[in-house]
């Protein structure tokens, strides 16, 4: 039987939301840092659908270290996978082009049909021998330099942000973003996480990432564009070193998001790839702020 990549996936992180658990609040830290986004074994972040992916592998089975790596990968490198442990599939997009033959013309069109692959990646705690650089823990990051980093990344962003209000939010014909004031959080990290959600929220703006999607409260299109801004808020903390704890005001948000991902299968790995694309985006206006070639 035809493996349903998608409907794998998606059941397994619709299975972790009805016990109100989101497979992107990553609960441990490495050392003094709170733990990133996973990792190649080149060194490359995974993007994405994968992230989500590999973040909740790690939660259900414990994995402490960031880097995946095929077994191919770990016997080049020396090493080798334990004899019984069990991978993790990932997945990758490619697609198949038809052409097709007008019967009435005789023109051509090509139509492209999108599908996904996967391969399987071993958490390089499930394997012996391999380099140091590989396996040793990351340097641990002093929290007042993560907070500084923080910091600098979202003033390089050049948004409009007024705080001292009651609630966070985004305002897209203001094009602003409100904040309740700093002492109304319990940490400078809830003050950065909270911002770095609206500010995914902000990519949205049809000047930069234009997505287009609902804006009343409890529409589906709504649910979708704030699970989005959820995702793109994780990615973007596992990037800065800021510990994403659940906002209580989202949590009526988990129902609404088990009717989205139930009623559509490719829903999560959209989610996933519009917070990449906002994530990105960010990134790329912190390049441009401090005046590097942008590529």
């Amino acid at each position: 039987m035809k493996q349903d990549l998608h409907a794998e996936v998606t059941a397994r992180i619709v299975a972790q939301l009805e016990t109100g658990v989101r497979p992107w609040m990553r609960p441990w830290t490495t050392g003094e840092s709170v733990a990133g986004r996973p990792l190649r074994a080149t060194g490359e972040p995974y993007r994405g659908i994968n992230t989500l992916i590999l973040w909740e592998a790690s939660l259900i089975r414990g994995y402490h270290a960031p880097t995946w790596i095929t077994f191919r990968q770990a016997r080049a490198e020396g090493g080798t996978v334990r004899r019984g442990e069990r991978g993790t599939t990932v997945v990758y997009s490619s697609a198949l082009t038809r052409t097709d033959v007008d019967p009435e013309t005789g023109e051509e069109a090509e139509t492209r049909i999108p599908f996904l692959k996967s391969y399987t990646v071993f958490n390089v705690e499930q394997c012996d021998g391999l380099p140091d650089r590989l396996t040793a823990p990351l340097p641990a990051c002093p929290e007042p330099e993560r907070i500084a980093a923080a910091e600098a990344f979202i003033a390089a962003t050049g948004a409009r942000i007024e705080a001292g209000g009651g609630r966070a939010f985004y305002a897209p014909a203001r094009d602003m973003i409100g904040m309740p004031a700093r002492t109304a959080f319990r940490d400078a990290h809830g003050w950065y996480a909270t911002l770095l959600h609206e500010l995914t929220h902000w990519t949205g703006h049809p000047a930069r990432c234009h997505r287009q999607f609902g804006r009343r409260f409890a529409d589906q299109a709504y649910a979708r564009e704030e699970l989005v801004a959820e995702l793109g808020a994780a990615f973007l903390c596992a990037d800065l070193g800021v510990a994403l704890t659940p906002r209580e005001d989202h949590a009526a948000y988990l129902a609404s998001w088990l009717d989205v991902l139930r009623a559509d299968k490719r829903a999560i790995f959209q989610a996933a790839s519009f917070a990449a694309r906002a994530v990105d985006y960010l990134h790329t206006l912190q390049a441009a702020a401090s005046g590097q070639a942008v590529a």
